[in-house]
């Protein structure tokens, strides 16, 4: 029975930690030209919910017309996140001219 119940807590840990993952892109006129990167982070507070500070995408992208923006959690955001217990919350922005 114990170990039934050990084997179950585990799988929902694993579940619950790898749930969160995601990434979402924009594509702003006819995508990325140039293939040049410019990342910044957001950090967020309380699992995301209170702003601390977020990234300004149109400072990223310069003078470009066409570019991408893809928000994602990387393993290091992750980490900090669960390091924090949900407290701390970054994201990564990647901004592709």
């Amino acid at each position: 029975m114990k170990k039934k119940l050990l084997k179950l807590s585990l799988f929902v840990v694993i579940a619950m930690t790898m749930s969160s993952c995601y990434t979402f892109t924009a594509t702003v006129g006819n995508g990325p030209q140039t293939g040049t990167k410019v990342v910044a982070h957001n950090h967020y507070l309380i699992d995301g919910l209170a702003p601390i500070s977020t990234a300004n995408t149109k400072e990223l992208a310069g003078d470009a017309k066409d570019y991408s923006i893809t928000v994602t959690h990387s393993f290091i955001d992750g980490f900090l996140n669960m390091l924090t217990g949900g407290i701390y919350t970054p994201t990564t922005v990647t901004v592709t001219k």
